[in-house]
């Protein structure tokens, strides 16, 4: 079906695996594109609840294949047109996300990782803001993400020096939400997506909706979004079904409904 990811799906999860191996799976038009039409899917699919992103390989990916590229490069239409669209979708997406780190995360594909709501790195894994080593500026949404998951002086020393990051110091400045051992990463990452997808789904959508937009929103305007989301999930049978386990003292069946 693709050529340059694989997907699968699982007991509410889907699973996206960058596969360009040989090359670290550093992205072409066609990866893009290929991403961005999987992420469709699981957005419209009602029955993935959650999503994984990985890579193959030894890497997760490499950011932008430059030895693709041939001649003079306007970047700026690279990202509107390639990067700029899979990156919104993914943060779009109502449903939990999960990037599973297996190695090196450089450029764009560290944006991507960062991009998930939640970072499960192999201890091999090693991220890198390598924009500036090649003159070049962080994108698809490095510069968003960055200061907002570990503030601005950090963010701006590792866009800036451009320096690797070991998994356990990215766990220590909270780019990543555990570390395990590479030979555990698929098994735990699929364990962390199949507890989120067995969460109520809807729930979490709008508990995503919502946070994203409290770092450009006063607080009586957060006050009214989150009435408005909690009476949304108040009227899901994922609520009625949550009180009901409660009251019956057992573990409850949530559906994403």
């Amino acid at each position: 079906m693709y050529e340059t990811i694989r997907y699968e799906f699982r007991n509410g999860v889907a699973r996206i695996e960058l596969h360009r191996p040989d090359r670290l799976n550093a992205f072409t038009e066609t990866m893009n594109q290929e991403i961005l039409d999987a992420l469709l899917a699981v957005e419209k699919d009602k029955a993935v609840r959650a999503l994984i992103i990985t890579g193959s390989g030894r890497g997760f990916s490499a950011g932008e294949d430059l030895k693709a590229a041939s001649g003079e490069v306007d970047f700026g239409e690279v990202l509107r047109s390639r990067y700029n669209p899979m990156i919104k979708k993914l943060v779009g997406i109502e449903k939990p996300t999960v990037a599973a780190v297996n190695g090196t995360a450089a450029g764009a594909g560290m944006s991507l990782a960062l991009a998930c709501d939640f970072r499960i790195a192999s201890d091999e894994a090693v991220f890198i803001q390598a924009f500036v080593n090649i003159g070049l500026v962080p994108d698809s949404g490095s510069l968003y993400f960055l200061p907002r998951l570990i503030g601005y002086a950090k963010a701006l020393e590792l866009a800036v020096l451009g320096e690797k990051i070991k998994a356990d110091d990215a766990l220590a400045l909270g780019l990543v939400t555990k570390v395990v051992p590479a030979a555990e990463l698929e098994e735990e990452s699929w364990r962390f997506a199949e507890r989120l997808a067995a969460m109520p789904t809807k729930a979490i959508g709008l508990i995503k909706r919502y946070m994203q937009r409290s770092f450009e929103t006063r607080l009586d305007q957060m006050l009214e979004w989150e009435a408005f989301a909690q009476r949304t999930a108040g009227l899901t049978e994922d609520f009625r079904e949550g009180v009901a386990a409660f009251i019956e003292k057992r573990r409850p069946e949530f559906r994403g409904r």
